[in-house]
């Protein structure tokens, strides 16, 4: 089995894909050639603006005994929250900015305001995500290992809490990514691959919890004197509201419907142009205005975060319209539409999920029947579904976390 394999992509001959690839290669030749002080302004703006919202929403929480200043200190600390962990903090530990040679703007030393330390993040969602992506068993994103995303995924029981466990992962998101490169399903099986490495990491994640609980909810609430309690509960108030926002915004990128998860046997051989066809099928976009995007990271465009997770997000605008004309070209499927529907179709999806393979399954035959996209979790592939020993597919370019970030892997 292999992505040619997949029905969307039946009709692109061998040559075609090929040729497909060259063209996806073009759009990053081309872009990176325009890098210059243009995206430096706006990625130096951006962080400055983040950081002038983070000190006024602290200066404001001074107050936080007056009901007024408890919701401006709350709301804006939020949105400081925000910008940091998704336009500027996830963007610069893709690298994206790592041309500008900036210590202070690079993905090697970028620590951002989140309990997940960067090193670990970078590797599971850098690495393993971007090139994995939407691969049950290899892609950690991917239900991130407590929910059941694919309708042919063996249903338990347990997966009747889903809904429930699905709330709480989005209220506590953070604290889901930050265990995210641990090795869980060992831990549960007590077959860890590598103990000390597992220890390693642990402590890492602790040390940078403590770091963080201390500082938004003694450090700060402490500077605040008699004020400690509502300062506390208003960088609570913040720390949930960045959380269910992350959770919103990155959910939509990869589970609505018309958005794929794949087999490992359908990594086997995959060549460049088959892993751009993969990022295309496995992601989806939604509508915005600017600040829309910016808030999300830019994860509105998701499907050309996919294909060049190391560009600029300022000029992912730009390069949407080149893809979207190679789709058209090509007669391929290029998932969009507004953020409400996205969001509702991904929870849907997780919800339907819970119950019985047998119901989800007959729910995405039906939609099928209508001439509708398949739902979110129904696997694309074909005949035997048995996993099979794949290997490292090409991954994307210059991606920190990768073991190999300057070029292509293969096995």
């Amino acid at each position: 089995m292999a992505i040619a394999d997949v029905k969307e992509f039946a009709h692109l001959s061998e040559a075609d894909v090929e040729a497909l690839g060259r063209e996806f290669d073009q759009i990053r030749a081309d872009f990176e050639e325009k890098l210059g002080e243009e995206d430096a302004t706006y990625i130096r703006r951006l962080i400055t603006i983040q950081r002038r919202l983070n000190v006024a929403s602290r200066a404001m929480l001074f107050g936080s005994h007056r009901r007024e200043l408890w919701w401006a200190g709350a709301l804006t600390l939020a949105v400081a929250k925000i910008l940091e962990n998704m336009e500027i903090g996830h963007n610069v530990m893709h690298g994206q900015w790592d041309w500008m040679n900036d210590p202070e703007v690079h993905s090697s030393t970028w620590e951002w305001d989140n309990v997940c330390p960067a090193d670990q993040w970078k590797h599971s969602h850098n690495y393993l995500h971007h090139t994995y992506t939407n691969v049950i068993g290899k892609d950690k994103d991917v239900g991130y290992e407590i929910l059941r995303v694919r309708s042919d995924q063996p249903w338990h029981p347990y997966y009747l809490t889903q809904p429930v466990v699905n709330a709480m992962l989005m209220l506590a998101f953070e604290y889901g990514v930050s265990l995210h490169d641990l090795d869980i399903d060992g831990l549960v099986k007590w077959q860890l691959e590598d103990p000390e490495e597992f220890k390693k990491k642990f402590k890492g994640i602790l040390v940078k919890q403590a770091r963080q609980i201390g500082k938004d909810y003694i450090l700060f609430p402490a500077l605040t004197g008699k004020n400690f309690r509502p300062t506390a509960t208003a960088n609570l108030t913040a720390n949930l509201i960045r959380n269910i926002w992350s959770y919103a915004i990155i959910f939509c990128g990869h589970f609505p419907d018309g958005a794929e998860v794949f087999t490992e046997e359908e990594l086997e051989k995959e060549t460049q142009g088959e892993w751009y066809l993969r990022q295309l099928l496995a992601s989806a976009n939604f509508t915005g205005n600017r600040l829309m995007h910016i808030m999300s990271g830019s994860l509105g465009y998701q499907i050309e975060h996919h294909l060049y997770p190391d560009l600029p997000s300022n000029r992912y605008p730009e390069i949407q319209e080149r893809v979207r004309a190679l789709c058209e070209k090509y007669d391929l499927p290029y998932t969009t539409g507004s953020f409400p529907k996205q969001f509702w179709q991904a929870t849907r999806s997780i919800w339907r999920l819970s119950l019985p393979a047998k119901k989800m399954r007959e729910a995405s035959q039906q939609r099928q029947s209508l001439g509708l996209p398949r739902s979110a979790g129904a696997v694309p592939s074909t005949g035997d579904q048995t996993p099979q020993a794949g290997q490292t597919p090409p991954a994307p370019a210059n991606t920190p976390g990768h073991p190999n970030p300057t070029g292509s892997t293969s096995a």
